[in-house]
């Protein structure tokens, strides 16, 4: 089973800049592919162009991955194929104003429409009252007054006769009637003469005062009514006179309404309306004599419902909107109907409402954030309306809790067609699939960003493309060959793979902003390999404190760890630590005991709930191959024990499985481990060595706390054979491994790993004897293990119970490291 020690050039891959672009500023007019996006790009292409419902998009992908930018490019290049869509306005309702009228208009003409309208308005305010004031008018209204006042006449000279026959004299006084009794003589009947008459008399006087009354109640229910003939003829005689005038000013608006559009006929209702209004209420554009300021008030009311409301503009487009809403509140992505108070009233009309994102993204593609819609209950329950009906109604939700007295709108809802995409992570998609089904249904078009991509040179080209349109858009200084390759080889490290790349744009962008600042302080014009190994480093100093603590307690004794010579059942083992925004490598000593017994492996961190489930496996995969390591000494009487030592914050993956079973097997069979070597890798029950993440960090921590005991040319780490490709190690321990004083082994199984680490042969079982060669580390074990079947078997003859009881190795009591508040400690990365 080989063992191989790499050479320096195998731990990084090295990016040639011969086989880059000299200067990223001559690619700035290249267009940004998307790089390592391919399937994304097909994807997301296929969504944006289909037409049916329920095809819209459902991004996926982590932050920095380029999912919004690159989504943003296509949706406008897709928006130039599309005509522009129409403008949407709201009008008053002349029958329900309560409920405004709804119309869609073709680009450009809500702008035509309003113009017209304000037009006509102001021919209102100028023609009408001309007309009102014109000869023609004025004597055919003089002429039904006229016969209105000798109608009046007639009926006054007749009750004034019939109240002469009574002895009554009959008075007009400011449009009242004032009657008096007269005597025979004609005098007015005085209080003492009228004291004077006799009861037959009084009564003939009661019963024609009675009859007068009831004259006069007729005659002045006559003026009322010849009033309102009066009223009516002259309302008609205007209407008829101006109908053609109001008819004249509304023409050049119906013409140029006239084109074909959808809403055509609802606009020719509403002209119709209109003008029935209008003539309603001509009585306003004519001054009188009576509360002037009234009229005028209720004239400007009038007009201002001739206003169009335009919600939705686009007469300067030229191609279908691209919308992104980062801030998707109620109304801002509704729409919303403002108000205003007036003597504590709220009140509101038609030219107050307000478009949001979808009106404004109809015909187009609207942009969306998942987290943000889910931060608002409202808004998610109101979108999920909308993409059920495919109908925008917009309303005000504050209004629920306005006072009772408030004026309240229900403008007409309108079809929304609109491209909605939805930017979310790949957790939160499938959250959704399983909490929301019925949302989930609507976005039929998944687009997956990758998180890496194959590595190859036009994806590095494609890098440097990238790289230059940064620089182009957020005004740094341009790269050269080298700094491009040094920016590309840090994509590999993030991805870590030497045969692709990190599809996480961002970071490589915050990289290119950090090494400009270098390069400007340092007064460079273009930005040099220099300055993004400066960044880098720079990078590492700002979040590396822990790590500081932790390999400063190493060094002040603090925390146990042997970089050279040998012991039993000891091993250092390779962790990593994360702090979410910063992960490093960290060397732990794993020990293990075993003592005669039948209670198996004890994994200590699961007794104390220190482990997590990943970890928990690794160890009984451990158990189940060390089993059928022995299992022609089955059944085995054996009680053993393996823990992580100065561990206080919890561990958790299988990648110190490989460290725990040669840490357990040195235990078992007395054969002490290379202490200068730290081993990381996960175990199967076959006993090969898997790949583990973090392998980088991980080297380089256990490197780091060599370097600062003093490099002896012995010390190294031991990994996966199946790690290899992933190495992308700091250029100071490639310096080191050059000089001889670190190297890198693989190996493929846990065979060959323990052979290094012991210096002796693993054993192969004998098929005659069926057992391990004596001086081997299995024979060796072989031979434990059979000492503690006697041994058991001896206690039990003796009635005393398990014994020969071995000690675990003691834990330090020094202080643990500070960490962060809410960080814990030594995680595998997944």
């Amino acid at each position: 089973m080989p063992i191989t020690r790499l050479s320096p050039e195998q731990l990084r891959l090295r990016v040639d800049p011969a086989q880059l672009p000299p200067d990223t500023a001559a690619l700035v007019d290249e267009a940004l592919p998307w790089i390592g996006q391919q399937r994304a790009a097909q994807a997301a292409r296929f969504g944006l162009r289909i037409l049916q419902p329920d095809y819209h998009l459902f991004v996926l992908g982590e932050v920095g991955s380029g999912r919004s930018t690159l989504l943003l490019q296509m949706m406008a290049e897709e928006a130039a194929r599309r005509p522009v869509p129409p403008d949407l306005c709201y009008l008053h309702n002349v029958e329900a104003p309560e409920q405004p009228l709804a119309l869609r208009l073709p680009a450009g003409e809500g702008r035509l429409l309003r113009t017209l309208m304000q037009e006509f308005a102001q021919g209102l305010q100028r023609e009408i009252p001309k007309r009102l004031a014109a000869p023609d008018v004025k004597s055919e209204c003089e002429r039904l007054a006229s016969r209105a006042r000798a109608e009046e006449d007639t009926g006054y000279a007749a009750l004034s006769a019939f109240a002469e026959a009574r002895r009554f004299s009959l008075v007009r006084d400011e449009g009242r009637l004032i009657f008096t009794l007269r005597d025979e003589s004609g005098q007015p009947l005085t209080a003492d003469k009228a004291l004077g008459l006799d009861r037959e008399q009084q009564g003939r006087l009661d019963a024609a005062e009675d009859e007068l009354r009831l004259e006069i109640a007729r005659f002045l229910e006559q003026s009322r009514e010849r009033e309102q003939r009066l009223g009516e003829a002259l309302l008609a005689l205007r209407r008829q006179l101006l109908k053609p005038l109001l008819e004249q000013l509304l023409q050049p608006v119906r013409q140029a309404m006239r084109k074909q559009i959808k809403d055509a006929v609802k606009l020719g209702r509403y002209f119709e309306q209109l003008l029935v209004h209008l003539l309603a209420n001509l009585g306003l554009f004519q001054s009188g004599d009576e509360d002037e300021q009234t009229r005028r008030d209720a004239l400007e009311r009038l007009l201002a419902r001739l206003r169009v409301n335009i919600v939705v503009d686009h007469h300067d487009s030229r191609a279908a909107p691209v919308l992104r809403d980062d801030n998707p509140l109620f109304r801002e992505l509704f729409g919303s109907i403002d108000y205003q108070s007036e003597d504590d009233v709220l009140l509101t009309d038609f030219s107050r409402i307000r478009a949001g994102s979808l009106l404004k993204a109809h015909g187009g593609f609207l942009m969306l954030h998942l987290r943000d819609l889910l931060a608002d209950e409202q808004v998610w329950e109101k979108l999920r309306r909308f993409l059920r009906s495919g109908r925008l109604q917009i309303e005000e939700p504050g209004m629920l809790y306005a006072p009772s007295a408030a004026v309240s709108l229900k403008p007409e809802a309108v079809d929304v067609d609109v491209k909605l995409v939805l930017i979310a992570s790949v957790e939160e998609f499938y959250q959704l699939q399983e909490a929301d089904p019925e949302f989930a249904r609507r976005f039929r078009c998944k687009v997956d960003f990758a998180d890496a991509f194959e590595a190859s040179e036009p994806a590095y080209r494609a890098m440097a493309v990238f790289v230059s349109h940064c620089c182009a858009r957020l005004g740094l200084p341009h790269l050269t060959a080298a700094a491009v390759a040094a920016v590309i080889e840090q994509g590999h490290r993030e991805a870590e793979d030497q045969r692709r790349l990190s599809a996480l744009f961002g970071r490589s962008e915050a990289l290119l902003i950090e090494a400009a600042a270098l390069a400007s302080e340092a007064g460079r014009a273009r930005v040099e390999a220099e300055d993004v190994a400066a960044a880098l480093q720079a990078r590492i100093e700002r979040h590396n404190y822990p790590e500081q603590q932790m390999q400063e307690a190493i060094s002040d004794g603090e925390r146990l760890l042997l970089v050279d010579g040998q012991r039993v059942g000891q091993i250092n083992g390779l962790t990593v630590v994360e702090l979410g925004d910063y992960e490093f490598g960290f060397p732990v000593r794993v020990t293990a005991s075993t003592h005669a017994g039948d209670e198996g492996l004890l994994n200590i961190e699961r007794e104390v709930e220190m482990s997590g489930p990943i970890h928990d496996k690794g160890v009984l995969i451990l158990h189940s191959y060390l089993s059928a390591l022995f299992g022609h000494l089955a059944p085995l009487a054996l009680n053993a024990a393996v823990v992580f030592e100065q561990e206080y914050n919890g561990v958790e993956g299988d990648s110190a499985s490989c460290a725990e079973f040669y840490a357990l097997l040195s235990a078992l069979s007395g054969v002490p481990l290379r202490q200068d070597l730290a081993v990381t890798g996960a175990l199967n029950q076959h006993g090969e060595v898997l790949p583990v993440g973090g392998i980088n960090e991980k080297i380089e921590g256990f490197f780091l706390s060599c370097q600062r005991q003093g490099l002896n040319g012995r010390q190294g780490v031991l990994i996966p054979e199946r790690n290899r490709r992933h190495l992308m190690l700091s250029p100071a321990l490639i310096e080191a491994a050059r000089q001889g004083l670190f190297h890198v082994y693989t190996v493929s199984s846990a065979a060959a790993g323990m052979s290094l680490l012991t210096g002796m042969d693993f054993g192969e079982l004998c098929a005659s004897t069926r057992s391990y060669p004596p001086h081997t580390v299995l024979g060796r074990a072989q031979q434990t293990l059979q000492d503690y079947r006697r041994a058991c078997g001896d206690a039990e003859a003796g009635g005393k119970g398990s014994a020969l009881r071995g000690a675990m190795p003691a834990a330090s009591s020094s202080r643990p490291v500070r960490w962060p508040a809410g960080q814990r400690g030594p995680r595998r990365k997944p």
